[in-house]
């Protein structure tokens, strides 16, 4: 995968900066660069999580949201029951 780089300076704590150096000396990753793009990595998918547990809570509150729902549980009655309804393994 070919992805686009982008150099970017932050400001970081030095103690911060100086426990991800240690890291790199002890080969624990495999470089400062790398340990920042995982940490961000990690960070930004957590956000992801958030992001969209929050737009289930909304949804989930959302009368309109509950209604299609209901009609698509509704819909579909007849076929969920000739597969043997709730209970069956997937």
């Amino acid at each position: 995968m070919n992805q686009k780089i982008k150099n970017y300076t932050f400001s970081l704590p030095i103690d911060m900066v100086d426990k991800v150096r240690e890291f790199a000396e002890e080969k624990y990753i495999a470089s400062i660069n790398a340990g920042i793009k995982e940490a961000l990595n990690d960070y930004i998918k957590k956000m992801e999580r958030d992001m969209l547990k929050k737009e289930m809570k909304n949804a989930s509150e959302d009368p309109l949201f509950l209604q299609d729902i209901y009609e698509c549980i509704a819909d579909f009655k007849d076929t969920d029951d000739e597969i043997g309804g709730e209970g069956y393994d997937w």
